[in-house]
């Protein structure tokens, strides 16, 4: 026995609680401390020797001899607390562990009475799986710190993560405690600082909330505490702020006038504004009134054949023809012809002139009475087409959209354009672009808004299906976040490959969505502090729980 790797106690198996090939028993020697998520090891039989079989603890019990609790009040003298009982209870303390793999692939269930010890790092990186994948696919995703001190780097295999074997990741947990977005970002810059073909990756990140991601490129006013740059160099990384940043900011209702854009704040460089004529959005409606009920599908028929009305029929391009000529901006839409003759909605193609009317009722509401100033009539040269400046990704380059002060229907337009014109890039037309990263990371909080789970069907959610359910193939990631993942299309949330948990509910936890959760796992994460996840991953048979360092950027106001 090393003194550096004392046994802790010994498994244990009885006729009620049997060990199996998934789980096993252990009973603790007297002053040591385990905790749920720390992971053992186990002394296993092998043809030729000993192997080991690796568990993660799930729960501890202390049971004593007493038959029941009168039992235990009776022998103190019936109540009195502060006299030694007439009866001495013998008692231990058992932990319960979940395998999680065996070193020589033996999963008979473990003995009685074989020793149990404390993992070391390459113990855990063996349970873990994560000695079975090259250096070149790890990427570090946090720190597992057990109640004996030790530590350890949790790999995941970015080919999982980013494809082609699997791809997306969820992130889920209360607002404030879940550290979702900082953990969002922090599993980028790794991803960006220890994948392969890094400079061949892209990033698009969707700013949903205030202003935090839109000073990603700024190293934070004061330094970071020497543990968090502890944190960062035990896990192999560099703390610093992102490079090769470009933000592109929404067209406010003032800007014509100062210049500034419809954001809660300014970065220091590389911004950009844009905006959304007709011109723009005429083959996107669909996306902008994806929130609308359409049970008919009048509202549908109608953007066909206003898309059809406005496209080129040569080039597929903006270019009204015909009845639709005298079409040029969002008022000749609303209040000329085709759609309006002396005041009166008309009917077009087989679209009554009712539902004419609640169409050009929708639309103005969405696009004149509500806008926070993103649709314009004709866009100014030096704003942007979003779907244009996405389509420039390079690889290596890092591109924030800020939707935070929009309202829904327009978020819902921003998103669903980026999705379409990535999955256009990749998967339907080809690109123009010979820098065209092979891979491209899509980073959204707030997921539920845009995929709910009731939700039946919409333009919106069949974009975020089609990323979720072929992007692995295609080289396209989308990372998703929310503080409900009940609240997620279970087709989004089953198709990804990591999963990563904050402190959460039991309310939610009880939700067939983490269905995959052992119920003392579900326990514990109700008890997760900040900064501490639980994530479970494609080739991890048991999730785990880590630590990660806060984020080196920039950071003011809520990040979560």
């Amino acid at each position: 026995m090393s003194a550096e790797h004392p046994v802790i106690g010994l498994s244990s198996a009885t006729a009620n609680q049997p060990t199996t090939s998934d789980s096993f028993c252990f009973w603790l020697a007297p002053g040591v401390i385990v905790n749920p998520f720390d992971i053992v090891e186990a002394e296993q039989v092998a043809p030729d020797g000993t192997s080991r079989t690796f568990g993660i603890v799930t729960t501890l019990e202390h049971s004593t001899d007493a038959p029941t609790h009168l039992s235990n009040f009776i022998s103190n003298d019936f109540g009195q607390v502060s006299v030694e009982p007439n009866t001495v209870r013998q008692g231990t303390t058992v932990a319960h562990a979940a395998v999680l793999s065996n070193d020589r692939d033996i999963y008979m269930p473990v003995m009685n009475d074989r020793p149990v010890r404390f993992a070391d790092e390459t113990g855990i990186h063996t349970a873990l799986g994560v000695d079975q994948v090259p250096e070149r696919y790890r990427v570090p995703a946090g720190l597992i710190e057990m109640s004996n001190g030790t530590r350890a780097v949790v790999y995941l295999d970015s080919r999982y993560i980013l494809g082609p074997e699997g791809a997306h990741v969820n992130i889920t947990g209360i607002s404030g405690l879940a550290t979702k977005t900082s953990y969002a970002i922090f599993l980028i810059q790794s991803i960006l600082q220890k994948a392969q073909n890094r400079d061949r990756i892209g990033v698009i990140i969707l700013n949903v909330k205030h202003g935090d991601l839109l000073t990603i490129d700024q190293p934070p006013r004061a330094r970071l505490p020497p543990e968090e740059h502890q944190l960062w160099e035990a896990l192999g990384l560099t703390p610093q702020p992102f490079s090769n940043v470009r933000y592109l900011l929404p067209h406010g209702k003032t800007t014509h006038n100062d210049g500034r854009p419809n954001s809660f704040r300014l970065p220091e460089r590389d911004w950009y504004l844009y905006a959304y004529s007709l011109a723009d959005t005429y083959n996107k409606l669909d996306l902008l009134l994806s929130n609308i009920p359409d049970p008919w599908d009048t509202v549908g028929a109608l953007i066909g054949e206003i898309n059809q009305g406005l496209s080129d029929p040569k080039t597929g391009q903006w270019g009204p023809t015909g009845k639709w000529k005298g079409v040029t901006d969002w008022n000749s839409l609303l209040n000329g012809e085709p759609l309006v003759k002396d005041g009166q909605a008309q009917q077009v193609g087989d679209v009554r002139a009712v539902s004419v009317g609640r169409f050009r009722r929708l639309l103005r509401r969405t696009v004149e009475t509500r806008q926070t100033g993103i649709f314009v009539d004709h866009r100014p040269r030096d704003v942007k087409n979003l779907s244009q400046e996405i389509a420039r990704i390079r690889g290596g380059e890092t591109i924030v959209v800020d939707i935070a002060r929009l309202a829904d229907d327009e978020q819902t337009l921003v998103f669903g354009d980026i999705l379409r014109t990535i999955y256009a890039l990749y998967a339907e037309e080809g690109s123009e672009n010979e820098n065209l990263p092979e891979k491209v990371i899509i980073f959204v909080d707030e997921l539920n808004k845009y995929a709910p789970a009731r939700e039946k069907g919409s333009p919106i959610i069949e974009q975020v299906l089609d990323i979720a359910e072929r992007g692995r193939s295609l080289g396209v990631v989308l990372l998703g976040a929310e503080q409900f993942m009940s609240a997620v299309h279970e087709r989004v949330v089953g198709n990804c490959s990591t999963m990563v948990i904050g402190r959460s509910g039991s309310a939610e936890l009880s939700s067939p969505a983490y269905r995959f959760l052992d119920p003392a796992v579900k326990a514990n994460v109700s008890r997760l502090q900040k900064g501490e996840l639980v994530i479970s991953h494609a080739t991890f048979r048991q999730p785990v729980k880590i630590r990660f360092p806060r984020p080196a950027y920039l950071q003011e106001g809520i990040q979560d």
